[in-house]
C-alpha cells in the first residue's frame, strides 16, 4: 500500500502533469486556428523557410564559401529580418536594409581614409570622434517624422553597418574586401526575398486593404437595414 505521503506527491504529479497537458492542448488548438483563420500564413512560413535554405547554399557549396567567407552569414540574416507577409512590405524592408548597407560602407570606408590621415597615435581619436558624430546624428535622424515613419529601419542599419566598417577596419587590413563581402550577401539575400515574395503565393496589401474596406461597406448597409 502506498503511504500518506507517496499519495500526496503522486497527486501532485498528476495535478501538474494536467496543467502542462491542459498548456499543449491550448497552444495546440491556437496554432491550428492561426493556420484556419488565414491559410497564408502557413505559407508565408514556407517562403520564409525556402528561402533560408536557398541563401544557405552560400555555406553548403564551396566554391560560394570560398568567394564570400563568414560574411555568407549576412545573407541569411537579411532573409530573417526583411521577409514580410506581404510583397509591399518585404521590397520595402530590402531597399531600406541595401540602401542603408551601401551608404554605412561607404561613409565606413571613408572614415578609415579620413581616419588614417591621423598617423599611428592620432587614427583612433579620430575614428572615436567619427563614430561619436555619425552615429549621434544618424539616431538624432531617426525622430523625424518621415525618417521614422519610412525609413526608421534602414537609420538602424546604416547606424550598425557604419560602425562594423569604421571600427573593424582599425584591425582588419582588408577592409574594401570584407565591405564588398558584406554587401554583395546582403544584396543577394534582399533579391532572394523579394523573388520569393513576389512569384510564390504572393500576398499584396492592397487587395487585403480592398477585401477589409468591401467587408466593411457591407456590414454597415446591413445595420442600416
Amino acid at each position: 500500500m502506498n503511504s500518506p505521503n507517496q499519495e500526496k506527491n503522486l497527486g501532485i504529479l498528476a495535478s501538474k502533469w494536467d496543467w502542462v497537458k491542459g498548456k499543449m492542448v491550448n497552444a495546440a488548438k491556437t496554432t491550428k486556428k492561426i493556420g484556419t483563420d488565414d491559410p497564408r500564413r502557413v505559407i508565408h512560413a514556407m517562403k520564409v523557410g525556402l528561402t533560408l535554405t536557398l541563401v544557405s547554399l552560400f555555406y553548403y557549396f564551396r566554391p560560394l564559401y570560398d568567394s564570400f567567407g563568414e560574411s555568407a552569414i549576412c545573407a541569411i540574416l537579411t532573409v530573417v529580418v526583411v521577409f514580410e507577409f506581404t510583397v509591399g512590405g518585404t521590397l520595402s524592408k530590402s531597399l531600406n536594409r541595401g540602401g542603408a548597407t551601401v551608404l554605412g560602407a561607404a561613409i565606413g570606408i571613408g572614415a578609415k581614409s579620413l581616419a588614417a590621415a591621423g598617423g599611428e597615435r592620432g587614427e583612433p581619436v579620430i575614428r572615436g570622434f567619427l563614430v561619436f558624430i555619425i552615429t549621434g546624428a544618424a539616431t538624432y535622424t531617426r525622430f523625424l517624422p518621415i525618417v521614422k515613419r519610412k525609413y526608421d529601419y534602414g537609420g538602424q542599419i546604416f547606424i550598425v553597418t557604419f560602425s562594423l566598417v569604421a571600427v573593424s577596419g582599425y584591425r582588419v587590413n582588408h577592409i574594401l574586401q570584407m565591405s564588398h563581402q558584406r554587401l554583395a550577401t546582403v544584396l543577394m539575400g534582399g533579391a532572394a526575398c523579394i523573388l520569393i515574395s513576389i512569384f510564390v503565393c504572393p500576398v499584396w496589401a492592397g487587395r487585403d486593404l480592398h477585401n477589409l474596406v468591401a467587408e466593411n461597406i457591407e456590414k454597415l448597409a446591413d445595420f442600416l437595414d
